[in-house]
């Protein structure tokens, strides 16, 4: 690491917080989408689409950009993406109608994917013996950023209203821009092919990478499980069953951060042991979560454990599937990462896509019963790759 003033766990650190923050703007609106409903004059469906473009755009940032990182260098990226990152955060806040909002949404989720190019960026500096741990401890950052953006969005939105939320973190990726231009080193990349090859290579790689396909397909089950429930959560407790504020909606994801302590479990799971046993275990807690919140649907108590363990069970198989995915070939780590989250984020999408309509269709507990079936089909994917 030349020229890095850093050294240690300390550019981590760093580089988990740089992921926290770039990834928390996915979700900024998923506590505010019965308030951004009522404000912008919109129904349900189409404020909920909103969530969907937002992750929409993150896939496809992660298709079409994120594969750069094998062939540009990625603080140069880095910088330029999260430049753009925070013009589209301006205009969320700027927004005066829906469409406006679920535009702005979109490129929102293209720029964020920046998130990953921090990640791909710490495996390069991290050592092949404690890759795991280094993926676990910056994997905390984006899990944290996921579920503390909710909390954080409510509140402040409560606060001093919806639109500050967006000059918030805005602001922090200023900040951001400028710990990035001075503190992290450039790493050269040695790569050299043309955009359209890079694309080409991405079919390539999915093709013969079978633990590749797997992985993303049975993460991709959870992942449509994690957007259901928390697009969802927030149209459920500002019902009637609950009636919370913006504000009380956003501390749920308190429940949900606690999660966050099972992403260097399973890093150090994956270094020591075999990341399949983090693996069918986190499965087996997913499972179990949204089996229990389907027959107790009406506490806080239990959705505020269910959160909890469903989370935690989440970030246990992700990091495990990451520690698999990063160790298939060490000069593209970019593109099969991009890959990865591309199919998990477009997962995503879907989850939140199909649940908005289970929600007003058919209410809260189809959207649980549908964590309970994909769940339940990636324990089956997992339970074969594990026997392969």
């Amino acid at each position: 690491m030349k020229n890095n003033v850093f050294s240690g766990n300390i550019l981590f650190y760093l580089l988990a917080i740089a992921v926290g923050v770039s990834v928390s703007c996915l979700y900024l609106n998923q506590p505010l989408l019965q308030t951004l409903g009522n404000e912008l004059n919109t129904t349900v469906g189409n404020i909920g689409l909103v969530a969907s473009f937002t992750q929409i755009g993150y896939a496809l940032g992660l298709f079409f950009i994120v594969p750069l990182g094998d062939v540009v260098p990625k603080k140069k990226l880095i910088l330029i993406k999260q430049s753009l990152l925070i013009v589209t955060l301006i205009a969320a806040a700027l927004a005066t109608s829906w469409i406006t909002l679920l535009i702005a949404s979109m490129f929102m989720g293209i720029f964020a994917t920046v998130a990953q190019d921090y990640i791909a960026y710490s495996t390069d500096l991290a050592d092949e013996k404690s890759r795991g741990k280094v993926i676990g401890l910056v994997m905390s950052g984006l899990f944290m950023g996921i579920l503390c953006s909710r909390t954080l969005s409510g509140v402040v939105a409560g606060i001093s209203g919806w639109r500050s939320v967006f000059i918030l973190f805005a602001l922090s990726s200023i900040i951001l821009s400028i710990i990035v231009y001075y503190k992290v080193p450039t790493v050269l990349t040695s790569a050299k092919t043309t955009y359209v090859e890079l694309l080409k290579s991405l079919i390539f790689q999915f093709k013969t990478k079978k633990k590749l396909r797997t992985s993303l397909f049975t993460q991709g089950l959870l992942g449509f499980a994690f957007s259901a429930f928390w697009t969802n959560l927030s149209f459920y407790l500002g019902g009637p069953t609950f009636n919370l504020s913006p504000t009380q909606i956003g501390l749920f994801g308190i429940a949900g951060a606690a999660g966050v302590l099972g992403a260097p479990i399973a890093g150090r799971m994956a270094d020591k042991q075999s990341a399949y046993i983090g693996i069918n275990f986190g499965i087996i807690l997913v499972f179990a979560s949204f089996v229990l919140m389907y027959l107790i649907p009406t506490s806080l108590i239990i959705l505020a454990l269910g959160a909890v363990i469903f989370d935690l069970g989440l970030q246990i198989a992700l990091v495990s599937h990451q520690s698999i995915i990063f160790s298939l070939e060490a000069s593209a780590r970019a593109r099969i990462n991009a890959i990865f989250m591309t199919g998990l984020f477009t997962f995503f999408a879907l989850g939140s896509l199909i649940s908005v309509r289970l929600q007003q269709d058919y209410g809260w507990t189809a959207v649980l019963l549908s964590g309970i079936v994909t769940s339940a089909l990636a324990f089956v994917l997992a339970r074969k790759a594990a026997k392969e």
